[in-house]
C-alpha cells in the first residue's frame, strides 16, 4: 500500500491506497494519526505495516482519490534525515567535476565505507508542493533526485521520494564545507507517500525520473534506474545504524543518479518533479532561504 498524510480541517489523516480505493485510516482507530504511528503498532504486534492497515480498512471512510493531490501533505515526520553520497558513477563524475581534490570521491565510489552524513531536521524538511530552499550565499545549486528509505527504530518499512538540494559551489570549494552545502532551511523534501516494503516489488529497479521548469519551459528532463546505484538499501542502512542511536523514525536518501550539466542552477520560482515508479510524483518549487 501507498500510505499519504492528509490536512484536514479538524485532524490529520493517515490515508491508504491499495491502488482501487483510498481508507481515512485514522477514521477506523484515531490512534493511528500518522506514518510513525502504523509503523510503531507494526512493531509491538510483530507484524506488517500493511498487515496493520488492512486490519483497520474495513472501519475506515473512503476517500476521493482527488485528495492524495489537493490535501496531500509531508507523508512521514522524521525525526532525522540523513543521506548517501557518491552512490552513482554520475555523481561521483559530478563531485570531481566541481572538486579541487577529485580523488576523495573516487575513493568513497570505489571504497566499501559509503559517505553517510546527515541532512535534515524535522523542521528543515518539507512536503510535497511546498517550497524548497536554496542557500542565499550560495551560487551553484542543484536539487538532487533520490530514493529514500524510511526506517523505523532502524528497520526499512518503507520507501519515499526525497529531493537533497545541495550548493556545489560551497561543497565544491572545499569538501568539508559539506555540512553547509547539505543542511539549511528548507533544504529537503519528501514524498508524496511512503510505499511499504511490499508495495516497492525492488527498490534496485525502479525508474526514476526528473523535470525542471522556469516560467513554464522544460529546462531538464532526463530518467535513469536505481539499479545504477553502486551500494545496495540494506548496505546504506548497516552504515547508518552501526554505533549510531537511531531514532524512532527516520529517513535515509540513498544517492543521486541526475544531474543537470555543469553551469546550471536553481533560481526562485523553478519548479521541480520527481518521479518514482510505485512511489509517484514529488513535486517543488524553489525559493531562497
Amino acid at each position: 500500500m501507498q500510505y499519504y498524510a492528509l490536512a484536514g480541517t479538524e485532524r490529520s489523516v493517515l490515508a491508504a491506497f491499495d491502488g482501487d480505493e483510498v481508507y481515512d485510516l485514522t477514521s477506523a482507530n484515531p490512534n493511528v494519526e500518522t506514518f510513525s504511528d502504523l509503523a510503531r503498532a507494526a512493531n509491538i504486534t510483530d507484524r506488517t505495516v500493511d498487515d496493520v492497515a488492512e486490519g483497520l480498512l474495513d472501519d475506515a471512510n473512503r476517500l476521493s482519490s482527488e485528495d492524495l493531490v489537493e490535501h496531500v501533505e509531508r507523508p512521514v515526520t522524521p525525526d532525522e534525515v540523513w543521506a548517501a553520497g557518491v552512490t552513482y558513477h554520475i555523481s561521483e563524475q559530478a563531485r570531481e567535476t566541481e572538486s579541487g581534490t577529485p580523488d576523495v570521491y573516487l575513493d568513497v565510489y570505489e571504497g566499501d565505507r559509503p559517505e553517510i552524513f546527515f541532512k535534515a531536521t524535522e523542521s528543515r524538511t518539507v512536503g510535497p508542493h511546498e517550497a524548497v530552499g536554496v542557500r542565499g550565499d550560495s551560487t551553484w545549486d542543484v536539487p538532487e533526485p533520490e530514493l529514500a528509505v524510511v526506517l523505523y527504530q532502524g528497520e526499512i518499512v518503507g520507501f519515499t521520494a526525497g529531493n537533497d538540494v545541495s550548493s556545489r559551489s560551497i561543497e565544491g570549494e572545499n569538501p568539508l564545507y559539506l555540512p553547509q552545502a547539505k543542511m539549511y532551511d528548507c533544504c529537503c523534501s519528501i514524498g508524496p507517500c511512503v510505499a511499504s516494503t511490499e508495495t516497492v516489488s525492488d527498490p534496485h529497479e525502479l525508474e526514476l525520473s526528473m523535470t525542471i521548469e522556469r516560467d513554464g519551459e522544460v529546462l531538464y528532463e532526463e530518467s535513469t534506474s536505481t539499479s545504477e546505484m553502486v551500494k545496495s538499501c540494506e548496505e546504506l542502512v548497516s552504515y547508518y545504524t552501526r554505533h549510531n542511536a537511531v531514532p524512532e523514525t527516520a529517513v535515509l536518501l540513498t544517492g543521486t543518479a541526475l544531474v543537470p550539466e555543469e553551469g546550471f542552477t536553481l533560481k526562485p520560482g523553478d519548479d521541480v518533479s520527481i518521479e518514482i515508479d510505485d512511489i509517484g510524483v514529488l513535486d517543488n518549487t524553489v525559493t531562497v532561504v
